[in-house]
């Protein structure tokens, strides 16, 4: 049984049922949702079975497409209610939630943001490239204005966030508005009592790490989910569900998990906790969320389809995004994702956009244009679909000619910049194809981009969807020289996720990367060989001793880092390089995870959850910080990068 075959269930049903469960039955919960998950399902109109065994069904009533209550999900069992069953199939059903605009997670592997209202319980849903999520900016409002060169070629010199605790800058309310807070501008007590539950059961997962973050420790974070929703705080209680979600897609082994994507969503859920109870004015606004995202008129607009791509994330919302741009360069969006899995994804690109009388499907307007009148935008430049917007098709524009070849005439550290600064994280560059390079992760495509060695990956691994195969088929055509699209991957080489490219043999058409296929007879002949690329030694800068151990923990939890002699040294390495703050981060985070206390009688006590994931939490955001800083001086931005709001 597929997860995508379940109906998506509230956060609340699935805490109820795992709550009403004795403590016997809830040590049994996960090899329960394991059984459940091999048996066969069979969905009829609204209500989806489960043949629990040869004499007994287990039913999910979903008629608006979420189960809603516990009462929707009936067992036949001689048990029932009260059987293992009902809370194995919540645990095993996707999360249902309603995005925020200012939350969290991300498509292709990315950033929730834009919000489609789809029926009760399914409305907000993620897009790729918005600026907010399980993937949002890497930083809090502490400042980041230190240029970090690589730590391999300057150890000595190396500028790195100065702060003694990333986590204290973090937590420091807003400047311009603490000495002038008001009783509005503070957290009602149930806000504050509600972000406590959230980031405890969040801390509760983190210690136990994906390996032992059960069935039950997922319900506590649904439940906190659900509290912070009721309080509202939105933007937690999204993060809260994508860290169940990743949770999940790791323990299952789903080929979409990424661990640096659950790393950040455990980041951001923690984060936005921890700041709650000290925030105020507009740091507090942005930090609560909001359920429904704003939109604005702005009137007609004249769009000219730019590409497409699939949408799949790891909350359960599958789809396709379509970019445009009017004749100033400005971006917008038309998307149509909402719960489902690969097929959703694959297939969406071929249903018909929906805005006004216009019957172009996504794949015809990646190519075609729009004209569109009582247009309403969001903020994030996401097209509305309301009642009163009128849009029919009109004519397209190749990349190279005008109005759209002004994206490509933007300098690339200008570009770079802005997407470090908080903006579309969207290039437009022109590369020459310079073959594959091998990775520790796989192969990714070489090219040189005005005399940087750029590297091509993947957006999204997922064998459904054909950017892997592509790739491959483009390192075959040495020495092309293409424009494409890609998304900003921040590291210390240059890197980015190819999104859509010009056809490398017709000079009138492109390619949407997730969702075109290529094949051999698209590559053109190869009539000489390029001048090799010089491909810059792999990233040996020492702070991927940091970058390990939160990554490590996140898997494995707090008993990874507190085996005697583990990470011995690293510390002290870190500050031989000039990065002394990553050091004590490193030092601090070993000692949290190995204090253990004992009793009068020897025995252990618990955990202080607290102090290990306050380390861990400095940890992962200093990370983030020095990561964004390389990434700008690898790119040759030429300036400060200066953290956008988190």
């Amino acid at each position: 049984m597929s997860p995508d075959l379940l109906p998506p269930v509230a956060p609340s049903v699935t805490a109820d049922l795992v709550e009403a469960l004795s403590p016997r039955l809830r040590k049994r919960l996960d090899a329960g949702v394991a059984k459940l998950a091999a048996r066969p399902v069979v969905r009829d109109g609204d209500t989806v079975r489960i043949a629990v065994d040869d004499d007994t069904d287990l039913e999910l009533h979903a008629p608006d497409g979420v189960v809603s209550t516990a009462d929707a999900i009936r067992c036949g069992c001689l048990l029932a209610p009260d059987c293992l069953h009902r809370a194995a199939a919540a645990s095993a059903a996707p999360v249902a939630q309603d995005v925020p605009a200012a939350a969290a997670t991300a498509p292709v592997g990315r950033r929730p943001e834009q919000a489609r209202e789809d029926g009760p319980g399914r409305g907000r849903s993620p897009e790729p490239g918005s600026s907010a999520g399980a993937t949002a900016p890497d930083a809090t409002s502490a400042p980041a204005t230190a240029a970090v060169p690589d730590a391999t070629s300057a150890p000595a010199t190396a500028a790195v966030p100065d702060a003694a605790s990333a986590l204290a800058a973090s937590s420091a309310p807003d400047a311009h508005v603490a000495g002038e807070a008001t009783a509005v501008d503070l957290l009602a007590p149930a806000q504050l009592t509600a972000a406590q539950a959230v980031f405890d059961a969040a801390a509760a997962v983190l210690d136990a790490g994906t390996d032992g973050s059960g069935a039950v420790l997922q319900a506590a974070l649904l439940r906190a989910a659900h509290t912070a929703r009721l309080a509202g705080l939105p933007r937690a209680a999204a993060a809260a569900v994508s860290v169940v979600t990743g949770v999940r897609a790791a323990r299952s082994a789903d080929p979409a998990y990424r661990l640096p994507e659950l790393a950040d969503a455990l980041r951001d859920v923690l984060a936005v906790a921890h700041r709650l109870p000290s925030a105020s004015g507009g740091a507090l606004a942005e930090l609560r969320g909001t359920v429904r995202q704003p939109y604005t008129p702005d009137g007609s607009l004249r769009l000219y389809g730019v590409f497409s791509e699939p949408v799949l994330t790891a909350t359960g919302h599958a789809g396709a995004v379509t970019w445009t741009a009017d004749a100033e360069g400005r971006l917008y969006t038309v998307s149509d994702v909402a719960p489902g899995g690969p097929g959703r994804a694959t297939g969406a690109a071929d249903r018909t956009v929906r805005m006004g009388d216009t019957a172009l499907t996504h794949r015809e307007l990646a190519r075609a244009g729009l004209a569109v009148s009582g247009a309403t935008v969001s903020p994030t430049g996401r097209l509305g679909a309301g009642a009163r917007v009128r849009a029919v098709r009109a004519s397209g524009a190749l990349w190279d000619a005008a109005p759209l070849d002004r994206l490509w005439r933007v300098p690339v550290a200008e570009q770079v910049a802005g997407a470090l600064a908080g903006g579309r994280d969207l290039l437009f560059l022109t590369v020459t194809l310079a073959g594959a390079v091998r990775e520790a992760t796989g192969e990714c495509l070489l090219a040189d981009c005005e005399g940087r060695a750029l590297r091509l990956v993947a957006a999204h691994d997922h064998p459904a969807l054909p950017y892997r195969d592509n790739l491959r088929l483009l390192a075959a055509a040495r020495g092309s020289r293409l424009r494409i699209v890609v998304r900003l991957s921040p590291g210390p080489l240059p890197r980015a996720q190819l999104l859509a490219a010009e056809h490398p043999s017709r000079s009138d058409a492109r390619l949407d990367l997730g969702l075109d296929r290529l094949r051999h007879a698209d590559l053109p002949p190869v009539t000489a060989v390029p001048a090799p690329v010089a491909v810059p030694v792999a990233d040996e800068a020492p702070l991927h001793l940091l970058r390990r151990r939160v990554h490590q923990t996140v898997s494995g939890g707090r008993r990874v880092l507190a085996f005697p002699g583990g990470g011995t040294g690293d510390g002290a390495r870190l500050r031989r390089v000039g990065l002394g703050t990553a050091g004590d981060l490193l030092d601090e985070l070993g000692a949290a995870a190995a204090d253990r206390s004992r009793d009068a009688f020897g025995r252990l006590l618990p955990a202080d959850t607290h102090r290990f994931a306050r380390a861990w939490l400095a940890s992962a955001l200093y990370t983030g910080e020095v990561e964004r800083a390389l990434c700008a001086a690898a790119w040759g931005t030429g300036r400060e990068v200066t953290a956008p709001a988190f």
